[in-house]
């Protein structure tokens, strides 16, 4: 590496699922690409917000990444607390109308955030 080389651009990260995954969780990966974030207007695959999911079974659990730098503003972490519910909402939402059962969505350290 040379002495220069973090100045050269960098490459856009592919947005299409890895080719080594299973069928059905590319297909979820795509139902995934119609949830929006509302904030930002981009979805959350678009956006980064999923960095992985499990499929089995007529179930499919769901990981977000959705740790955010909030100011010390209380209204404004009420503002990210409402964006983050309605994109939960929304996972399940799509993910029902595609058929699966159980919808389980965690959070970057494996909580729990919603089910349905």
């Amino acid at each position: 590496m040379g002495l220069l080389d973090f100045l050269k651009p960098r490459t856009q990260p592919k947005r299409e699922p890895r080719e080594d995954l299973p069928e059905e969780v590319k297909w979820v990966v795509k139902v995934l690409e119609n949830v929006e974030d509302p904030e930002t207007g981009l979805n959350i695959v678009e956006e980064g917000l999923l960095y992985g999911l499990t499929v089995e079974k007529g179930g499919v659990e769901v990981f977000l990444l959705m740790a955010r730098s909030t100011p010390e503003c209380h209204f404004c972490r009420m503002i990210a607390i409402n964006v983050q519910r309605k994109i939960l909402d929304e996972v399940i939402k799509v993910l029902k109308a595609e058929g699966f059962n159980s919808v389980r969505i965690y959070n970057e350290l494996g909580l729990l955030l919603a089910e349905g």
